[in-house]
């Protein structure tokens, strides 16, 4: 706790470094009763302190400067304002830059000291210097290591949002094309179904009461599926029934046939269990290109082909409508058809045939 409160205040750290410092020397001076040359020098060398940690190089050379100064003029007192400054200049620059500095700080404080002690007092203060050296390129090894690990754990904490915010604009996408396939289609079905029983409500009341059959079988089912997306999405826990597939694709062309619409529906090799994104694509893909046909193209057929082969799945629905009508494959239900397909490393393609009508081709790899 200590620890933790000296690192948030390095200020009155160094404050208290400073106090500390100053009364020692101060009263080694008064000791030796040396006020005019001692206590300036003793000054010089402990206030350049207050600043070491912006200034660690300049501090470095003024307290060396300092020290030397009062052992060649005073007397040789221990470096212990040198020290401070070498431990802070190898805990502040890089290993090479401290330790050079180091280095030529103890030469010229050992260059000064021989001839003025004894060889015991400069191989004390080298070791000091060494030690000091030591403690401080330690420290900082371990700061630097600290600081690597907390850009490492904001860069992935930047990274899990990135991720996070990616995969919600996904599932949104997802959730607002599966909402406009299941109300592009149904709704399309039930406007061609009140139609005709508009058309047939008075001289054929018994078509007119299929036709709205019809409609209320439409509309169930599209609530049905509105209320399992918006149960995904509130994840309640609520049981609905499972994403469509190629396995309901009677179902489908029921609905559309129910519309007015003849449609016929051919299987080649043989049918198997496909990756549940698949298999919701391909039925999206099947169902939007049979919307388009009711609402665009003036048809009166439709063909559907499911094909399985070894490494691909391959959905085709043609129409006998009017090319023109179906857009030019740059609408917005073409648009999600292709972005389904992509998806999953397929392709689609779409356009008029030579025959007349239209066609949409998708091909997913397995």
């Amino acid at each position: 706790m200590v620890w933790n409160w000296l690192r948030r205040h390095p200020s009155l750290v160094d404050v208290g470094v400073v106090l500390v410092l100053a009364a020692a020397y101060i009263g080694h001076a008064s000791r030796l009763d040396d006020w005019a040359e001692g206590v300036p020098l003793a000054v010089v060398q402990v206030a350049p302190l207050l600043v070491r940690r912006r200034y660690p190089r300049t501090v470095l050379a003024v307290v060396t400067g300092a020290w030397i100064a009062q052992a060649i003029f005073v007397t040789a007192w221990p470096p212990v304002a040198s020290l401070v400054a070498v431990y802070t200049i190898s805990a502040s620059l890089g290993r090479t830059e401290g330790l050079w500095a180091t280095a030529l700080a103890t030469l010229a404080a050992t260059l000064t000291t021989i001839g003025l002690t004894d060889w015991g007092r400069t191989v004390s203060d080298l070791l000091l210097f060494a030690g000091a050296w030591v403690v401080g390129d330690n420290l900082g090894t371990r700061r630097a290591y600290t600081r690597t690990l907390e850009e490492r754990a904001e860069r992935l904490e930047r990274e899990r949002e990135a991720e996070a915010a990616r995969a919600r604009a996904e599932e949104q996408a997802r959730i607002a094309r599966e909402l406009h396939d299941v109300i592009a289609h149904s709704v399309s079905v039930m406007v061609v179904q009140a139609a005709a029983a508009n058309d047939v409500f008075d001289t054929r009341p018994e078509r007119a009461r299929e036709a709205l059959r019809a409609i209320e079988a439409s509309g169930r089912t599209a609530l049905a599926e509105m209320r399992r997306l918006l149960g995904v999405v509130r994840a309640d826990g609520a049981d609905y029934a499972p994403q469509p597939g190629i396995d309901r694709l009677d179902d489908l062309v029921e609905q559309v046939r129910a519309a007015g619409l003849a449609v016929g529906v051919s299987i080649e090799g043989s049918p198997r269990p496909l990756p549940a994104g698949v298999d919701l694509s391909a039925y999206r893909v099947v169902q939007e290109a049979l919307t388009n046909t009711l609402k665009h193209a003036n048809a009166t057929r439709a063909d559907v082909s499911v094909r399985y082969a070894d490494h691909e799945l391959g959905v085709e629905v043609r129409d006998d409508g009017e090319p023109a009508g179906n857009g030019d494959g740059h609408g917005r239900g073409l648009i999600g058809m292709r972005e389904r397909v992509t998806a999953f490393g397929g392709s689609l393609e779409t356009g008029p045939k030579n025959t007349g009508g239209f066609a949409v081709s998708a091909r997913f790899p397995l």
